[in-house]
C-alpha cells in the first residue's frame, strides 16, 4: 500500500502537477462543495457575466459532496457528507475547470476526457471520495466557514468548509492525461471478446434434459 500524502490547502500548480494516478492524499484546509446541478449552472452564468462568486474558488477546490445540514439560531451546521456522482456535470466541468484554474475536483465515478483535457491544461486533479464513506468523511469537517445561496436546498448551495485530513482519497485523474477511469474501460474492451468466447462455449456445452431424461416425478402425462 503506497504511503498517504497528507496536502495542505491551498495547493500551487507545481504541487499539484507532481501527484500521479494512483497516490493516496489526505486534504488538510478549506474545500468548496456542492452536489447541486443547478448550482453548477449558476456558477456558469455568473462565469459567463462576469461576475465574482459569493465563495471564490479561483485556484482551489470543488467538489461533489452531498451534505446533510441544519441551522440553528442562524448557525449553519453540516451533520455529514458523501460524494455524488461526478459525471451528471460532465458538460459543464471543461469550461469551469479552465475558467477558474481549479486545482483539485472530485466526487465519484469519475469525469469524461474532455475533462481530463481541461485538466491537463491547467494543472488540476480529480479525487475519488470513498462512496458510502460518511463517516469518515464527515470527521473530518472542524467548521463550517462560508454558505452562499441560501434559496436553494441545503445540500446544492455552495458551502466552504475546513477541514482536518480528509481522506484518504484517490488521486483518480491526474494532471498528466491519467485516467482510472480510463484504463478500467481499455481493460474491459480487451478483455470482452475473451469473455463473449468463454460464454458462447459455456452455452454450447449447456445440455437441455429432454423427457426420456428426466426424472420419473418430472415428466408429465400426456392428456
Amino acid at each position: 500500500m503506497p504511503a498517504i500524502k497528507s496536502l495542505t490547502l491551498p495547493m500551487t500548480e507545481q504541487s499539484v502537477r507532481e501527484l500521479v494516478v494512483g497516490d493516496l492524499v489526505t486534504l488538510t484546509g478549506d474545500i468548496t462543495i456542492t452536489a447541486g446541478l443547478p448550482t453548477h449552472r449558476r456558477i456558469i452564468e455568473y462565469m459567463e457575466a462576469g461576475r465574482p462568486l459569493p465563495i471564490d474558488i479561483t485556484g482551489d477546490t470543488l467538489f461533489h459532496l452531498g451534505s446533510y445540514s441544519q441551522e440553528t439560531d442562524g448557525r449553519f451546521e453540516v451533520l455529514y457528507m458523501n460524494p455524488t456522482t461526478s459525471t451528471r456535470f460532465n458538460s459543464l466541468m471543461p469550461g469551469l475547470i479552465r475558467h477558474y484554474r481549479l486545482r483539485l475536483i472530485g466526487g465519484k465515478g469519475g469525469l469524461d476526457m474532455a475533462c481530463t483535457q481541461a485538466m491537463q491544461e491547467v494543472g488540476c486533479v480529480y479525487l475519488s471520495f470513498l462512496g458510502g464513506g460518511c463517516p469518515l468523511l464527515t470527521d473530518a469537517i472542524q467548521s463550517v466557514v462560508a454558505v452562499a445561496w441560501d434559496d436553494l436546498i441545503s445540500h446544492y448551495r455552495l458551502v466552504r468548509l475546513r477541514v482536518a485530513d480528509l481522506g484518504p482519497l484517490v488521486v483518480a485523474i491526474d494532471s498528466h492525461g491519467g485516467s482510472i477511469y480510463e484504463q478500467c474501460t481499455r481493460t474491459a474492451e480487451e478483455r470482452l471478446p475473451e469473455i463473449m468466447k468463454a460464454l458462447d462455449a459455456e452455452r454450447g456445452h449447456r445440455v437441455v434434459p429432454s423427457a426420456a431424461t428426466k426424472a420419473p416425478d418430472e415428466v408429465q402425462p400426456v392428456r
